[in-house]
């Protein structure tokens, strides 16, 4: 039995140690913070009770692949699970509307040939047709193996773009997820749609490979799920599968060091001058200045910022009105300079708003009101000063008034509204910025790839969304899959079958 330390307890970190527990190690989990759960917040006022990070659930199959192996109760039988739908509906700058069926690809092509015009679906659908080859040529070793040293097959873009005749040039394929809209998909509303998808998960769509194709086939096959009472009820079951496991968790204690000996990692050491001796330490958290004894292949010195998000909370007077859509997503009109605020450090003037307004009565006191929460990709803590009142305050109320297209009488509604930025992010989780890490990708040269799970330090591994196979709640519980097997079974191990 190997004595294990986990620093930090977000949900990747909690998946690597309930699986490590259960292989018979004796593992702690290290939390600067009071409470587990890192990026899955909760924030509640007056009844009214709202998520704070994700707020569905995609490729539950992950999860349930935790639970199975963890222990006899399965995840349904710890949280309730509700696929969404539709699963989202979009607000064109054009005035033109489409809600999208759930885990359907016919009931989508079909919905956008309706909205867009007859074409649109056939578009969109041999779109993720060729997202669904770049899944299946990219799943196993992007998601489901540890990162290999040779890392040169994930190097190139498994994406098979169309070749794109331009008049008295040569030929080209769509590199970018912003030219794939632009060449392939060709309908601006249909490009704005991917993109859409891109930005959500804090990628630049002019920048990002177009194997972040697999990010739109992954929620569009595999459906959108809602937890009920919110997804921070998932942390909540995978923190009491780990207590069940015989996990111990020390709250409030900082972890400002790996210790080293022999050349190998042996313990950690804590802000309040305490050492703790360990066989293996996984990290769970993005590492600050001074945490590791060497460099483990992080994001690299001068790498461009990473998006955080920009939230407000709305507690709303008066029901929820019949037929009301789960998720909304409305549309910039002007893509590109909304790009370049995100990505270039300032807030953007037309930010493209994601509207979620569960019909659950655990988010609300009565049915006689709503929450509802507005989420925007922004840049991050630094080159944006969100502590600032008069900045915060003014981003907020443009949030509202874009989100307005999709809430009825919204203004008049509100009881209270409140303001989360990439401020809080990083005083809550750590994260510089308050950044959110995006999913691995494939193409790129490799550049969209995250650290990985086996450090250059042995006996010090990485879990969780700054980690292989990057960030997002279904990534982040892989890599705790991944860890757990690399501990257990060591270079033998080749990722889950």
């Amino acid at each position: 039995m190997a004595r294990i330390a986990v620093i930090g307890a977000g949900t990747g970190a909690m998946a690597a140690a309930a699986r490590l527990s259960v292989a018979g190690h004796r593992v702690t989990v290290y939390e600067r913070a009071e409470t587990y759960s890192g990026s899955l917040g909760r924030f509640a006022r007056d009844g009214f009770v709202f998520d704070t990070g994700p707020g569905l659930l995609h490729l539950p199959a992950v999860y349930r692949d935790l639970f199975v192996k963890t222990g006899k109760e399965s995840l349904e039988q710890c949280v309730t699970l509700t696929q969404v739908d539709p699963a989202s509906r979009h607000l064109f700058a054009d005035g033109t509307a489409v809600s999208l069926p759930n885990a359907s690809r016919a009931g989508v092509t079909g919905a956008l040939d309706r909205a867009l015009g007859e074409g649109a679906g056939a578009r969109w659908g041999d779109f993720l047709d060729r997202a669904g080859e770049a899944w299946n040529r990219s799943r196993r070793p992007l998601l489901e193996e540890p990162l290999p040293e040779d890392r040169r097959a994930l190097a190139r873009d498994p994406y098979p773009a169309v070749r794109h005749r331009r008049l008295l040039r040569a030929a080209r394929q769509a590199g970018t997820v912003a030219e794939v809209g632009a060449w392939e998909l060709t309908d601006p509303r249909l490009a704005s749609l991917l993109d859409g998808y891109a930005l959500s998960y804090g990628l630049d769509p002019r920048r990002a490979p177009a194997a972040a194709a697999l990010l739109p086939y992954m929620e569009e096959t595999f459906g959108s799920w809602y937890v009920a009472g919110g997804v921070r009820a998932l942390a909540d079951a995978v923190y009491a599968r780990c207590l069940a496991r015989k996990v111990e968790f020390v709250f409030g204690a900082e972890v400002v060091r790996v210790a080293e000996k022999d050349g190998r990692a042996a313990g950690i050491e804590l802000a309040d001058g305490a050492s703790v001796e360990a066989d293996h330490v996984v990290l769970g958290a993005q590492p600050a200045p001074g945490l590791l004894p060497v460099r483990d292949g992080g994001r690299p010195a001068g790498a461009p910022s990473v998006p955080g998000r920009f939230q407000v909370l709305l507690s709303l007077r008066g029901a929820r009105e019949a037929g009301a859509v789960h998720r909304t997503v409305v549309h910039t009109a002007d893509p590109g300079a909304e790009q370049d605020a995100v990505f270039g450090g300032r807030t953007a003037e037309l930010p493209t708003v994601t509207v979620l307004r569960p019909d659950d009565p655990a988010t609300r006191p009565d049915d006689a009101h709503e929450a509802v929460t507005l989420t925007v990709t922004v840049a991050p803590h630094g080159p944006v000063d969100w502590t600032d009142a008069a900045l915060r305050q003014r981003f907020a109320e443009t949030v509202i008034a874009r989100a307005a297209e999709a809430v009825p009488g919204l203004r008049e509604r509100t009881l209270h509204a409140e303001v989360r930025t990439p401020a809080e992010t990083e005083a809550e989780t750590g994260a510089e910025g308050g950044s959110v890490p995006a999913p691995a990708l494939a193409g790129a040269e490799g550049s969209y790839l995250h650290a990985a799970n086996r450090s250059p330090l042995p006996g010090l591994y990485r879990a969780g969304g700054w980690s292989h196979p990057g960030g997002g709640l279904a990534h982040a519980g892989m890599s705790g899959a991944l860890v757990a097997g690399l501990v257990v079974e060591g270079d033998g191990f080749r990722g889950s079958q």
